[in-house]
């Protein structure tokens, strides 16, 4: 039979070779993992997580995060899935295969022109502003920043005076008394009472410069987790830590936990707006809604038909709840009040 002519062809003269024994397409569903069991990150040291499975600081387990969640960042306080080997035992690790959605996060940038944010809490209730009364003095220029990303974060800010010994906390207590915001002072030769009344049952960020007696406050309120901060689980080469940020569990009764966050001595505000600020002041993000397009909210020459002003006229609003808002606008962009 001679040749026939490419149009002559049908399928049954074409050979289809056969693929790879075994072979099978590639799925992109990702696995549902419905057994993985939920835990809070508690610590982050060079590719490694610490856990606290079910949040049970007894509980600790060392994981690795699975490849199908890429390169997503993972930070203290996150609620993750882990599957794996969960039992906690020395040169054993887990898998993170979820990350849950988050309530807060507090963040910040390297300085106001950085545009990469940089996730340090997650899910934290609270960021305690820890500031010295004396010996470093106090620097309003810090604590109005941390309130900045308190609000942007979602956060509620709480100002802990520390040093009430050497110095009166009554001047900084009416300087911040139009923020609604709670101002506890603590002394050396004390017990910190009230701010561990207030940390009870909260999962709770602490901030601060060095020298400020955050270490102090945090020894005193959880003592046995502050002295194992070094000693937490590691994997292969005994226990070791180097992250600067760690979450430890106050102690029975109510049990919360607090961050320490050591590292953090400024606040970039690069990723925060001025609509951000305006929103966590309960009506105002309404009333900017009013005013003229590009409106900084300053007032003033600045802004000069700012709606904020006709809403606190008509009672809408405090006039000290409005300065307070400038306040941390004119800290935002680096600029004194």
């Amino acid at each position: 039979m001679g040749k026939r002519g490419w149009r002559e062809l049908d399928e049954s003269d074409v050979r289809v070779r056969p693929g790879r024994r075994g072979s099978r397409p590639r799925s992109k569903r990702r696995p549902e993992h419905a057994d993985a069991q939920d835990a809070m990150v508690v610590a982050v040291d060079r590719g490694r997580w610490t856990c606290a499975l079910g949040g049970d600081p007894q509980h600790i387990v060392v994981a690795m995060r699975a490849r199908e969640l890429g390169r997503s960042p993972i930070v203290v306080g996150d609620h993750v899935g882990l599957v794996g080997d969960t039992s906690g035992r020395p040169d054993t690790l887990a898998r993170i295969v979820r990350l849950t959605e988050r309530t807060s996060v507090l963040r910040r940038t390297a300085d106001d022109t950085d545009p990469y944010e940089r996730v340090v809490v997650a899910n934290a209730e609270q960021l305690i502003i820890v500031t010295a009364l004396a010996d470093p003095p106090p620097r309003p220029g810090f604590i109005d920043r941390c309130l900045v990303a308190a609000y942007a974060g979602g956060l509620t800010p709480v100002l802990c005076l520390t040093k009430a010994d050497l110095a009166s906390p009554d001047e900084w207590i009416e300087a911040y008394s139009g923020f609604a915001m709670p101002v506890i002072a603590t002394r050396f030769d004390e017990e910190p009472e009230e701010l561990r009344e207030r940390l009870t049952g909260r999962v709770s960020a602490l901030v601060g410069h060095s020298g400020v007696g955050k270490s102090t406050l945090v020894n005193r309120l959880a003592p046995e987790a502050a002295r194992a901060t070094g000693e937490v689980s590691g994997v292969g080469k005994g226990r070791h830590i180097s992250t600067s940020v760690v979450a430890m569990a106050l102690p029975d009764p109510g049990r919360g936990w607090v961050v320490d966050t050591p590292g953090i001595r400024s606040f970039g505000l690069a990723h925060v707006t001025p609509d951000d600020l305006v929103a966590a002041f309960e009506g105002f993000d309404e009333a900017a809604e009013e005013c003229p397009p590009n409106c900084g909210h300053l007032g003033g020459s600045e802004d000069p038909d700012c709606h904020l002003d006709t809403f606190v006229a008509e009672g809408g609003g405090s006039a000290e709840q409005l300065a307070s808002l400038r306040h941390l606008l004119l800290s935002r962009a680096g600029r004194d009040s």
